[in-house]
């Protein structure tokens, strides 16, 4: 069924029928009723290749993360796909498995498809933004969401990093805690490093001693690397002479990880060691025990980023080096509750 078969059988010329299904203001309410009637009985569906060429978009953007394997990212591609539906805009999505090489190839193919525009996580691997210097070049939009870096003028939507880290380190500090490891991404991304700048601020304000051997970095890799890193990371924390009390976990796999290593390794949570972390799992509350979290507004942090390209896209905005950041929640659980014999 095309349009010149709907034009047949109503009796009229193929460009009424066209502006008809468009809503153009030229055709009468009542012959846009008497086509979009039929369109529907007679099953029409419009072609999208054709009506793309003719507007010069493709109606689809190109996103690009880590791994859909986590309930973090689930809920930024819920909140993208919401807003790309809204608005009559379809989406790719493509993983770069934290790879430099597998994200350069994801946006290549996503560019020779023909989106409108890019949402992108970079990968923990290489911060390095020369591949995507070359494509704002092309003019491409692109909004960085989550994770990002200041050394590329683009969008970016996520959380203030800093502020998270240091209000998780002080709960821990508010709970009796005063050494206090933590256990990061090894990656020079902005998001680990306000991180970590947040958790050392913590320990400045509250005058508690910074101790570089409590710093233990985490191997993303894979997730199978990710788990032995941590692993072996907590085993060293607490085969220290001064082994620390409590653990803050910076990303949302780390966290959830972590339980299982330090039971794996025979230690109790909050007993022996207590623990908070970035994780967004509604499963957090059923943990055994319960996991105290910073919680991300993931959906909303994709809906917002989503927003913000397609307002690019279609002209209404062109602030290219705007930072939104969405507020976070920390939510208290048994896992960090308060130490029952204080630490001098």
């Amino acid at each position: 069924m095309t349009l010149r078969d709907i034009a047949k059988a109503l009796k009229l010329s193929t460009s009424t029928v066209s502006k008809a299904l468009r809503d153009s203001y030229e055709i009468s309410d009542k012959t846009k009723k008497k086509v979009i009637s039929y369109a529907k009985k007679v099953g029409f569906q419009p072609n999208s290749i054709a009506k793309s060429l003719k507007e010069g978009r493709s109606r689809t953007i190109g996103v690009v993360i880590c791994a859909i394997d986590n309930t973090f990212v689930s809920q930024l591609l819920n909140g993208i796909d919401n807003a790309c539906n809204e608005r009559g805009y379809n989406i790719m999505i493509m993983q770069s498995k934290e790879s430099h090489q597998q994200e350069m190839k994801c946006i290549d193919l996503l560019y020779a498809r023909s989106i409108d525009g890019l949402l992108i996580s970079p990968a923990y691997e290489n911060p390095n933004t020369d591949h995507l210097k070359k494509y704002k070049t092309l003019g491409l939009p692109i909004v960085l969401f989550d994770r990002y870096t200041d050394d590329l003028r683009l969008p970016k939507v996520s959380i203030n990093n800093f502020e998270a880290s240091y209000k998780a380190t002080t709960h821990l500090v508010n709970n009796g805690y005063r050494k206090i490891a933590v256990l990061y991404s090894d990656t020079s991304l902005n998001i680990n490093i306000q991180r970590l700048e947040g958790y050392k601020q913590a320990l400045q304000t509250y005058q508690v001693p910074f101790r570089q051997d409590y710093m233990q970095p985490c191997d993303f890799q894979s997730t199978a690397i990710l788990q032995k890193s941590i692993q072996k990371a907590i085993k060293q924390l607490m085969e220290l002479s001064d082994p620390p009390h409590a653990i803050l976990a910076t990303s949302d796999q780390i966290s959830t990880l972590s339980i299982a290593a330090i039971k794996e390794l025979g230690y109790r949570i909050p007993q022996d060691i207590a623990l908070i972390g970035f994780t967004n799992t509604n499963l957090a509350a059923s943990l055994h025990p319960p996991l105290s979290t910073i919680y991300q507004p993931a959906s909303a942090i994709g809906e917002t980023a989503a927003n913000k390209l397609l307002n690019m896209i279609e002209g209404m905005d062109d602030d290219d080096n705007q930072t939104i950041y969405l507020d976070v929640s920390l939510i208290a659980r048994e896992s960090s509750w308060p130490l029952q014999t204080p630490t001098l």
